[in-house]
């Protein structure tokens, strides 16, 4: 298909292969040994590749829908091997998801519009939620963009101190409290310090889980409002952070989210430790919020802007 052609960052594309490595190998591992022997894609052959992708995180409806394409594609395709199944497999994944294409942004960007422009991170604990943050403020940053933080996590000490590292490493301004503070507050005065300081981004940090879901949904809601006294409109963004480690708990999360508050996009961290990469096909898929970002590895750069093309081109890389 012609979406392949495109000629992708060779420095992004590099950290993307090696960030999905783990994924790819398991599943093209277990993608050799359903075709083995086979001439053809029969009956049998479509129930294993099945279980290889909802192995692999894919989710079911998703791993179904695949199938479907599969099934017709091969009744009017001829089918030789290996290479020819996992063409078509790179194919329909990626039709697939171009169908619920959301306007990506081709790099770290902004609408000009929105001055500043208000990011609210939501997400459970440990999820990479203040890493996420830190690297967003790198990235905006080196494109020259002005950047406050919020550390509106007031219920833990250290996501307040892990954020206060992060502004440090970054190089920009951070606005806290102290612990068991009025998170709504914090955001206050927060984005009151991105107007005065003629700001361009203002990322706010929230509490990654209280004790009930009632009390998420009360306090986000409760912090949406006060923003949006100070910017009206504000926040432009519900950027919801998952685990992508985690697997099928990163899907279930994200539906516990967003019945909590309306998530408008997803970053999908730490890709590179696990073997589960499939399950940002699923998110992508089923939620129909668009999967913003993913973590592929450590370094400060390794977030990057999903590309649903160069990330189904990496994970079917053979090379």
């Amino acid at each position: 298909m012609s979406f392949f052609k495109k000629i992708f960052s060779s420095d992004k594309k590099e950290s993307l292969d090696k960030g999905l490595e783990k994924t790819k190998s398991s599943f093209l591992y277990k993608l050799e040994k359903v075709v083995v022997g086979k001439t053809t894609v029969d009956a049998e052959t479509l129930d294993h590749l099945e279980e290889v992708l909802v192995s692999s995180d894919v989710g079911v409806d998703t791993t179904l829908k695949i199938i479907d394409r599969i099934e017709a594609r091969v009744k009017s395709d001829k089918y030789v091997g290996l290479d020819e199944l996992n063409q078509i497999l790179k194919e329909e994944i990626a039709g697939l998801l171009s169908e619920t294409d959301h306007g990506e942004a081709a790099d770290f960007s902004i609408p000009k519009s929105e001055h500043p422009h208000v990011i609210m991170v939501v997400g459970v604990n440990g999820a990479g939620k203040t890493t996420t943050i830190g690297k967003l403020a790198h990235q905006f940053k080196g494109k020259g963009l002005q950047v406050v933080l919020g550390a509106a996590d007031t219920f833990r000490a250290a996501a307040i101190d892990q954020l206060v590292v992060w502004a440090d490493r970054v190089g920009v301004p951070i606005v806290k409290q102290q612990m068991g503070s009025d998170p709504a507050s914090v955001a206050f005065d927060a984005l009151s310090a991105g107007v005065a300081q003629n700001a361009d981004v203002v990322i706010i940090d929230t509490a990654g889980r209280l004790h009930n879901k009632i009390n998420l949904m009360n306090e986000l809601a409760k912090v949406k409002r006060v923003m949006d006294k100070v910017i009206p409109g504000a926040p432009h963004e519900v950027l919801l952070v998952l685990d992508g480690s985690t697997g099928q708990n990163a899907f279930q999360q994200a539906q516990q989210f967003t019945k909590a508050t309306e998530v408008t996009s997803l970053a999908i961290t730490k890709l590179d430790g696990t073997a589960k990469g499939g399950v940002v096909i699923g998110i992508s898929d089923q939620l129909q919020i668009p999967v913003k970002y993913i973590g592929v590895g450590e370094a400060i750069q390794d977030l990057q802007v999903f590309n649903k093309y160069e990330f189904v081109d990496s994970f079917f890389n053979r090379n």
